[in-house]
Order: structure tokens, then sequence, then C-alpha cells
């Protein structure tokens, strides 16, 4: 049944003082919505904290759309801690949206961020505390129509019988189109099927109810999504795709909040997707084709959000800034408007291979924080099967280029457990972080203080990559390289940290089950398991119980490969790449041949341009 629209903060203020940082519940930041008049209503959900879910950028360009919309409001909510989850239990408190204090449950159309896979917990959680039924199958009339987007979406099947509707791709404009079907559909009476099979017709949407799993000889364990008789839907549902960054608003982080969070200064998005065409990343391939917002744009956006918003820094963000076809003009000039203010400007990671001098020395030019890398792979023949393009020569020149500029401190992304790797490549992980300390000490002095941090991923295959057919490392395989990477650090100025192989493990789970798998991430809900991506709340033991209960083996299901030709469980949905592509960029991959970047080079054959009518879009030539 759907709640009343009414404020309740009321009933939450007592517990505010019972609580770790009460900010988190409060509303009024400067530059939220202060009216939220409707009469129809969005409320837009980060399943996670306020200090995590708040700096999200797509949910902030989708809150200044919605409201931007004449007779739409839209609102957020974050999930709360435990410890006031809890005490909302204990006295019948429904989730609350943050600016009107008004149930979850009584808006129109609620949208939930898959942000990772871990989150999967978390949004069972978030419908309970709302009293939403969690099964969409199972929801009344008149109760939200719930729907999910975000960066995971590639396979919800694990999650989607939670959900309404998906929205594939990117959110402008589809996400106005989807409440004004829900809105008009509502106000001719229509029953809550009808509205779905509507929504369904929307470029980007993907309806779960209307499709069913099949499994046969041609499947894996988990069965394929093929649309029910007489409903309409597509065999395959394509991503709704922006065609043009600088057409989009630039600033979207308008939101002041009162208390410290995650990325805690003004980012902007620069451009969008990615033609490297690393084998492993998931967002690579999803996002693409690359559209470039132009310099001036760029330039002048930064000014405004930071007057804006009152940061010292701001964040050039994107999957490749320093792919940018005009990255050096936009630092040269953001460093000649901005130096005398004291604000830095900075970007998440630097390419091996597109990392001058000059754009070392103005990002430098105020502090000299650490600088990130991300070679990915501990030696050369392992970097070529993942298409990394980037070599041992590019790594030297790039630090030596930062070493030049004053950087003392380097943090090297690297991934362990990728398909093909050895003992050499594990311990060439170490062997390449020792390269670049007596690199710095050779340029600086052996008494300069150079230091390199190591941070390691456990691979985990991930839907519509050429990996996606791999198999993840067996929980014991992992600790023996992690141990045998560790030995080979012969350095005490190289510091080493690697993620949790029992997580990562988990993750391996929720990135290859088909829709089946909900019943596992239930169940684990129901022993306790939420904020799995926190490392103080994640219990391995809870999972493994979950998954005896439910019948399956977790390293079962995560070591598993796939034949390339099996029809896979998220196959109905599509980033726009084809599966030829797919199945090619694998077999080159064992041959260890690497594939050019199409906006330097030609064309690689993805078909993403071709199947979404879209092409990629730079602001100049790159180089």
């Amino acid at each position: 049944m759907r709640l009343e629209r009414v404020d309740r903060f009321c009933e939450l203020e007592p517990l505010l003082g019972m609580v770790e940082h009460p900010s988190r519940y409060l509303n009024h930041e400067w530059g939220a919505q202060e009216r939220q008049d409707g009469p129809f209503h969005v409320c837009l959900l980060y399943a996670d904290v306020y200090e995590v879910g708040q700096p999200n950028l797509g949910l902030s360009i989708l809150y200044n759309e919605v409201n931007a919309q004449e007779g739409m409001s839209c609102e957020r909510a974050y999930l709360p801690w435990v410890d006031m989850s809890g005490l909302m239990r204990e006295r019948g408190i429904p989730l609350l949206s943050l600016e009107s204090s008004s149930p979850v449950a009584s808006f129109d159309l609620v949208g939930i961020a898959l942000a990772h896979e871990l989150v999967c917990t978390n949004v069972v959680e978030t419908l309970d505390l709302a009293h939403i039924t969690i099964r969409a199958s199972e929801r009344d009339q008149d109760e939200p129509i719930v729907v999910a987007g975000g960066p995971s979406v590639w396979n919800c099947e694990p999650v989607a019988p939670m959900f309404d509707a998906v929205l594939l791709g990117d959110g402008e404009g589809a996400l106005v189109e989807m409440a004004a079907c829900v809105r008009d559909a509502r106000a001719r009476g229509l029953a809550r099927q009808e509205i779905l099979t509507r929504l369904a017709r929307i470029e980007g949407v993907y309806v779960p109810s209307l499709y069913e799993v099949v499994c046969d000889e041609t499947s894996t364990r988990w069965g394929y999504a093929v649309p029910k008789p007489g409903s309409g839907a597509p065999e395959v549902v394509h991503k709704h795709c922006v065609g043009s960054l600088a057409a989009t608003e630039p600033v979207a982080q308008r939101i002041v909040p009162y208390m410290g969070v995650v990325q805690d200064r003004f980012a902007i998005e620069v451009l969008r997707g990615c033609a490297r065409a690393c084998r492993f990343c998931q967002a690579g391939m999803t996002y693409r084709p690359v559209r470039e917002r132009p310099q001036g744009q760029v330039v002048d956006a930064v000014e405004r959000g930071l007057k804006e918003s009152g940061f010292d820094e701001c964040s050039l963000s994107s999957l490749s800034t320093t792919d940018h076809s005009q990255c050096a003009g936009i630092l040269r000039e953001l460093g000649e408007r901005l130096d005398a203010q004291g604000v830095r400007v900075s970007i998440p990671s630097q390419r091996l291979d597109s990392f001058g001098v000059e754009m070392a020395k103005i990002v430098g030019s105020s502090r000299k924080a650490g600088l990130t890398f991300a070679p990915e792979a501990g030696t050369q023949r392992l970097r070529d099967v993942i298409n990394k393009n980037v070599t041992d020569e590019d790594l030297n020149r790039a630090v030596l280029n930062a070493f030049s500029c004053g950087y003392r401190r380097m943090k090297l992304y690297f991934m362990m457990g990728l398909p093909t790797e050895g003992d050499d490549d594990v311990e060439g992980i170490s062997q390449t972080a020792t390269r670049v300390v007596l690199l710095g000490r050779e340029r600086l002095g052996p008494r300069s203080k150079v230091s390199v941090s190591i941070s390691v991923a456990v691979f985990v295959p991930k839907s519509h990559t050429p990996f996606q057919w791999a198999g993840q490392l067996p929980l014991e395989e992992v600790r023996r390289r992690q141990r045998l990477m560790l030995h080979a650090a012969t350095d005490r100025a190289v510091r080493i940290s690697y993620h949790d192989a029992e997580t990562s493990l988990v993750e391996g789970v929720l990135s290859k089950m088909g829709r089946r798998g909900f019943d596992l991430v239930l169940e684990a809900w129901r022993r306790g398991c939420r904020f799995d991506a926190w490392t103080d709340q994640f219990s391995f033991e809870r999972w493994q119980q979950a998954a005896q209960a439910v019948g399956i083996d977790l390293e079962d299901v995560a070591c598993e490969s796939f034949p390339l030709d099996a029809r896979l469980p998220w196959d109905h949905t599509s980033p726009g790449l084809s599966k030829g592509y797919l199945q090619r960029e694998w077999r080159r991959a064992m041959q260890g041949k690497t594939t050019s970047d199409c906006t330097r080079d030609t064309c690689a054959g993805c078909g993403v341009c071709t199947a979404l009518g879209v092409c990629n879009d730079l602001a100049a030539r790159r180089a």
C-alpha cells in the first residue's frame, strides 16, 4: 500500500542525538531544491550512506534535469547507517526523502542507482526500510514504479526481480521521458502492467517482467532471457545514448553538503566514454562512444561551479581525462585563471602514454600531492593480453616526467588473476614498483624519500567485455599469488595493499549469475548482509551460509568459465557492442595481440556507432 505524502521529520529528529553523523539526515543544504511542488514526484535513491552517495555526478545530473521540468519535482534519499535504520525500525519510521522528509513509498517513481555489484543487499534493505514491496511482481497498483540505473546495470539479472524497469545507458532525457510516461498513464487510470508495457517502448528501458528465462543446451546454467509471447518487448534492449556531451549542462554538482563526503570537491565530467579497449574494463566498453566537452565550456563551467559551491579543489572527471584532445589547453587555461585563488585542479588518474611534461607541470603547479598511474599488469606480455597498449618505456618516461616536476610519491594500480597470468606476471608487479622507486632516486637523489604505493585488485570478469567468458581465480590461488607478490617486494619504499579475496569472490558471483541469483541475494540480506562494500560490515560467512541455503557453491559459480558460443544471462541487454567483436577481442587476447584506439586510428569494428546511430564526438583531433 502506498504511504501518504507528509513531512515526518518530527519523528526522525529525536533520533539524531542517538546516532553517528546526524548531519547525514538533515536537509536544506546550500543548493538543494527547496520547492518540491510536483504534482508528479520522483525520488532518486543512492543505496549507501549520504557521504558516499551525495557527490555522485550521475544522480546530480538527473536531480537537476527532473526538477527543471514543469509539474515534476525530484528529491534525494540515502540508506541510513545501521544505527539509524535499527532505530527507525524500532519506531516504525519508514525511509524518508531528504528534502521534504516524505516517505519514499509516497513517491510516484523511485530511481535507485546500481553503483556496483556489492550494493545488491543494500537495495533489498532500502526497499524493506521504505515499506515498498521487495518483489516487483507482488507490488500493489498504487505503489511507486521502481527503476534502476547506473554503471552496474549490465548484468542486472540477480536483482531484476526487485525492479519494475531498468534504464540502460545515459540517463539524460530518458528518465524525464520515463517519468512523463508514468505520469500520463496514471492520469488515465491505466493498470500497473500497462504502465510497464509503455515504459518498455522507451529507448534504453528494460522491463524484466516482460521476459522469461530459458535454459537449454545453448545456455549457461543460468539460462538466458527472451520476451514473453505477446509482450511486444524487444529481443535485445540497446542502451540510451546522448550523442553530444557538449549539449548537456556541464555544472551538475550544485549542492554543498554540511559534512565531509568522499570526493569532497567540485567535479565536472569533461568527457564520457573510452576507446582504449582494455579488455577487462566494463566501463570502457559500455560507455562508448567517446564524447568530449570543448575546452571553453569546461573552463567556464569550472569557474562557475567553484564560485557557486565555494570548493577550493576541482576534479576533471572521466574514465581517462588525459585522453581529452584539449586536455593540455584546459589545464593551462585553468592554471592561468585559478592559480592566484589557490584552487587545485586534480585529475583522477593519469594515462601512462599521454601524460607529458607539460601536463605534469600544470597539474603540479600549486601542490605536489602524489600522482596515480595504472599499469594494470606487471609484465609487457600481460599488458598486451589485456590491451593496455603501454610499454615499460611509457611507464619510465611518465614517472621520470613526474619526478622532474618535483613529485616524490606515486600510486600504481594493478590487477591480479587476469587471464593467462603466471607467477612471472605476479612478481612483475612488485618489480615494476621497485623500478619506479629506483628511477625516482636516480632522478632526485638517494635521500629524496621517494615512495611508491601499489594497490592490487582481484580481477573479476564482467559482462559485455572480452573477458566475460573467463573464470575467476579460486580463493586459495588468490592468496598464494598475494603472498608471492609480497615476497617479491624487497624495497621498503614500496607499500602494497590488495583487495580482500573473499569480497572479490562475492563480487564475481554477483557479476556472473542470472535471474535465479536473486534467491541468493535475498537470503544473504535475511541473514544480515548489508553494506557489503564496507570492510567492517562484510561477512563472508553469512554469504556462504546463504549460498548453502539456496543450493549453490560461491567458488564454483565465480570460477566457472563459459564457452564462447554460449547464450549468456545478459545477452538481451546491449551497450551497442556486437558479440562478434567481443569474441574477436578474446581470441586476440589469447594470441597476445593488441587493438588500437579508434579515436586515434581506424575503426575497430565494435559495432556501437552502427547499433546506436552515434559516433565519437571529439573537441579536436587527438594526438
